[in-house]
């Protein structure tokens, strides 16, 4: 998608495909809109009226070929009550207007977007929202449907305003086209079927990102890598199936050779049976979403990679598949982990936790500034957080406010949870350093817990992200986030 900014001073000459304008609650045009509804002969007015457009966030109205504009036809987007807008209402509204705007076939579309105002947000956040949905919107998986629908046409996306926009504003344009673009990497990699999707896949991904950035290097680790590294916990998990293993390391080099990086870890499972512990079969099929951390630290360093901020970045992601089989991993098993710590498995469908422990262990030889864990890692963060939010666990306050301030940011929302020493009595094993549950009672935190104790001595926060990660039911598909709150943090610290 090409997204731009555009000086108008006469928005009735301007030659668009589309051309969209924001209408209030009531019916009302105010600025530029009211200029193009007076262009027309009110022809606009007329419309709202005759078709009791109410202007309610979401609502939308097409009209076609009006005298005394030039462009091809207006759609008509309802942003609620004037000063009332919230950043929710904003992204609603915004969306239903680019999905009838690519109905349309035209190519090219320009949004009105002086005298818009969203509460407690600037400017920059709005045109922010304008680049991500203009490539979210767009997105349909088609990889492995024979038929897929005709792709849109919509290739152009301006914004105009009436006076020249600082430099910030094109920034802000420029960055959330970014962040889409990374969220629809991260879709396209979690919906991809698992058996295309498999670790490997996953590793030539990284590595065909690393091709097309000059500032991405990508290193690639197999089994015998990873044994000889001590990687046991690791290489339990992938220990039932055929499909092997891989440790990708993605870096970003955007800072200075010996300037320390921010690391982010990605749990990769491509495909989650359970294992030993076998998962029972209604929604099985969603356990290829189980690698939806690994996608979007893939899709981050990507959105990294367009934006190119001066610092550095290293993803390390474990990526490996679980199944049950006479080689598996079972339950009563105790391996040791990289870090020396020896875990008895309780229960082998906890296998996040065993590849996470590993990839941090990893991560710290960068001796990274922080380290951020993204995974589709509990049942028990859906239940206690639902969809709206991913859950925030930290060993660092600090680290926490800067996630949560960056999440608020991109409304791609985290809510701050515990991991209190208190828990950690819930995970003592009688036949090893530590178990791999904790219980029936705050999962979340429980595996949360199991991992702080591979992340002593960093500045550490774990993302569990097992209700934002992908939609179920009609809508079912992968999400995207949380790229957009780890760029709008990444980008914070440069």
């Amino acid at each position: 998608m090409q997204l731009s900014l555009k000086t108008v001073t006469d928005p009735a000459a301007l030659r668009t495909g589309c051309l969209v304008l924001p209408v209030t609650e009531g019916g009302s045009m105010q600025g530029a809109a009211g200029l193009v509804d007076r262009a027309c002969g009110l022809r606009l007015s007329k419309l709202i009226a005759a078709e009791h457009f109410t202007g309610a966030a979401g609502r939308t109205l097409i009209a076609h070929a009006l005298p005394g504009l030039a462009a091809a036809r207006v759609v008509l987007m309802g942003v609620g009550k004037a000063g009332a807008l919230d950043a929710g209402g904003w992204r609603k509204s915004l969306s239903a207007a680019l999905g009838l705007v690519r109905s349309t076939g035209t190519t090219d579309a320009v949004l009105l977007a002086d005298g818009l105002d969203v509460k407690d947000r600037d400017q920059a956040w709005l045109l922010r929202q304008v680049g991500i949905l203009s490539e979210t919107s767009g997105y349909r998986y088609s990889r492995t449907l024979s038929k897929p629908e005709p792709a849109a046409r919509l290739a152009r996306i301006a914004v105009a305003l009436a006076t020249k926009p600082a430099r910030a504003l094109s920034a802000a344009l420029v960055e959330g086209g970014a962040i889409g673009r990374g969220m629809n990497l991260a879709r396209e990699l979690g919906n991809t079927p698992p058996n295309i999707c498999t670790p490997t896949h996953l590793a030539d991904q990284a590595r065909a990102l690393a091709r097309r950035h000059t500032r991405l290097r990508c290193r690639v680790l197999d089994e015998k890598q990873m044994f000889a590294l001590g990687m046991h916990s690791l290489l339990s998990v992938s220990a039932g199936t055929r499909e092997p293993a891989r440790l990708i390391v993605l870096e970003y080099r955007g800072g200075t050779k010996d300037e320390r990086p921010y690391a982010l870890v990605g749990k990769g499972i491509t495909f989650d049976s359970g294992g030993i512990s076998l998962k029972p079969g209604a929604a099985m099929d969603e356990m290829k979403f189980d690698m939806c951390g690994a996608a979007s630290v893939l899709g981050t360093m990507q959105a990294l990679a367009e934006t190119a901020p001066a610092l550095n970045v290293v993803a390390v992601v474990a990526a490996c598949e679980n199944m049950p089989s006479g080689s598996a991993t079972r339950p009563g098993d105790v391996v040791k982990s990289m870090a020396g710590i020896t875990i008895e498995i309780l229960n082998t469908d906890a296998e996040g936790r065993l590849i996470l422990c590993d990839a941090i262990t990893y991560a710290k030889r960068f001796k990274p500034r922080s380290i951020v864990d993204i995974a589709t890692l509990t049942g028990a963060c859906v239940v206690a957080l639902g969809k709206h939010a991913s859950g925030l666990f930290s060993n660092d306050d600090a680290l926490a406010a800067e996630l949560l301030a960056a999440g608020n940011e991109a409304h791609d929302r985290a809510w701050h949870m515990p991991v209190w020493d208190d828990y950690q009595e819930q995970l003592k094993s009688n036949f090893a350093d530590v178990a791999n549950i904790g219980g029936p009672s705050a999962g979340s935190v429980t595996a949360a817990c199991f991992l702080s104790r591979f992340a002593t001595g960093e500045k550490w926060a774990h993302l569990d992200i097992a209700g934002t990660a992908w939609e179920q039911g009609a809508a079912k598909g992968a999400t995207g986030r949380p790229v957009g709150l780890l760029l709008r943090y990444l980008l914070a610290q440069a």
